[in-house]
This record gives structure tokens, C-alpha cells and sequence, in this order.
């Protein structure tokens, strides 16, 4: 096996497909609130391990790391999954959903990154890479507070990579467009719900924001994640990839 990863978010969706990718080469510790995503997403991997845990409670999450760091040692790359999302025009967005995303999508990964750079610094090497969204590239009528914490999300990654970029730690922030996970499939139901589309009417519309108009596999996603995490991107760093079939360039 080769280094020790830590998945936030990584019991499902993205967080998942980025453990399948990876977790055949690295040893893989797995975080996330819900213990029995966690556990099964653990068990299909040769050495990984799921270690429950809430980002936005920064106790929590360094005895989740600490634990994880006793399994496979020193943390030499983190995938930052672990986000929330919700829906509304802006002048109905009540201010504590908005610091509720923000304290997953924003304080949920500075916490995981504070915890595991100095095992990447006192290495002189490492990779950091968030899973951000085309929502930290661009606006979204009615996700007006989601792409506030993806913006602020990417803020974080190129100021880090620039503090980094001569330790040998690369941070980078992956962007994709809808994808089919959990997190586009309550969107979905939310269509649904408030215009009385069919569920196939309803995925085709947030489809429609690709032109290639269809959903992003998680696969695809984690790919990308998976050439960060590997020696021919040892110079990108600061980057905001998207994966978005032509959405954002």
C-alpha cells in the first residue's frame, strides 16, 4: 500500500467514489456522521477503516484523525467530501441555514485541514484536494447561500496553496456540475415536490446545466481526484478543476 488517505464525507456519494478509486493502493480512513455508510464503505476496500465523525465539531473530528492516524499512520493526503446543501430565493434564506452550510462546507474543511497539514509538512509532501462545485465558480438562482460556501470553500484552497507551494503539499479543489448522488437526488424530489414534475422531468432540468446534458458519474469525479493524488500533478496546485461537461470554462 502506498500513502494513508482520509476521506471526509466518505460513506457516500462522491466521498465513496473518490474511497473506491483510491482504496486500492492507499490505506483509507473514512469519516462522516453516519456510522453505517461508513462501515460499508470500509468493508469493500482492502485496508481501510471507518472512523465516525462530525466536521464541524472540531473535538470530534481530531479524535476521528487521531484514531485514524494510530491505524495507518501519518496522514499524506485528505479528500475533503463532507458538505450539505439546501435550496431557496435568497430574501426567503434564513441566516441559520446559511451558517449551517457554512460550518460543514467551510469550517467542516479548514478543521480537517488544520488536523492533518502538519503530518504533510513535516513529510514535504502531500495533497489536499476539496470537493468544491461549479456553485464556487458560478451563481445558482435559489443556491445562493450553497455557492456562497463553495466560493468561500475555493477561497481557502488557493490561499493554502500558496502558503504551500514550496513544501511540497499541492491543494486543489475539484468542481463538479450536478452528479448523481444522494445530494442531486433530494434536489430532485425538491423540484418535484414544488412544481409537480415527474422525476424524469425533474433530473432532466438539473441536467440541462451540462452541455452534454446528462448527470456526472461519481466516478468521473473521482478520477480526477485520483490524478491529483498522483505524481504527474506535483505542479498543480490552486486549481479549481471542474468537471462539469462544458458548464464552466
Amino acid at each position: 500500500m502506498r500513502g494513508h488517505v482520509l476521506i471526509t464525507g466518505g460513506g457516500t456519494g462522491i466521498g465513496r467514489a473518490v474511497a473506491e478509486v483510491l482504496g486500492a493502493d492507499h490505506r483509507v480512513s473514512l469519516l462522516g456522521r453516519r456510522v453505517e455508510p461508513l462501515a460499508a464503505a470500509a468493508a469493500d476496500l482492502p485496508q481501510a477503516a471507518a472512523f465516525p465523525a462530525d466536521v464541524t465539531d472540531p473535538t470530534s473530528l481530531a479524535a476521528a484523525v487521531e484514531a485514524a492516524r494510530a491505524r495507518f499512520g501519518p496522514v499524506g493526503a485528505l479528500v475533503a467530501a463532507a458538505g450539505v446543501s439546501d435550496t431557496a430565493p435568497l430574501a426567503r434564506t434564513e441566516i441559520a441555514v446559511l451558517r449551517q452550510m457554512f460550518a460543514v462546507n467551510v469550517e467542516g474543511v479548514l478543521n480537517a485541514i488544520k488536523l492533518v497539514l502538519p503530518d504533510m509538512s513535516a513529510a514535504g509532501a502531500g495533497r489536499i484536494v476539496v470537493i468544491a462545485s461549479t456553485a464556487a465558480l458560478k451563481g445558482y438562482a435559489y443556491a445562493g447561500a450553497y455557492a456562497a460556501t463553495k466560493h468561500a470553500a475555493l477561497g481557502l484552497v488557493r490561499s493554502l496553496a500558496l502558503e504551500t507551494a514550496k513544501t511540497g503539499i499541492t491543494v486543489n479543489a475539484v468542481c463538479p456540475g450536478f452528479t448523481d448522488t444522494e445530494m442531486t437526488a433530494v434536489s430532485v424530489r425538491r423540484i418535484m415536490d414544488k412544481t409537480g414534475r415527474a422525476q424524469a422531468d425533474a433530473q432532466a432540468a438539473l441536467a440541462a446545466n451540462s452541455p452534454m446534458g446528462r448527470l456526472i458519474a461519481p466516478a468521473e469525479v473521482a478520477d480526477t481526484v485520483r490524478w491529483l493524488m498522483g505524481p504527474g500533478a506535483s505542479a498543480i496546485t490552486g486549481q479549481a478543476i471542474a468537471v462539469a461537461g462544458g458548464e464552466v470554462m
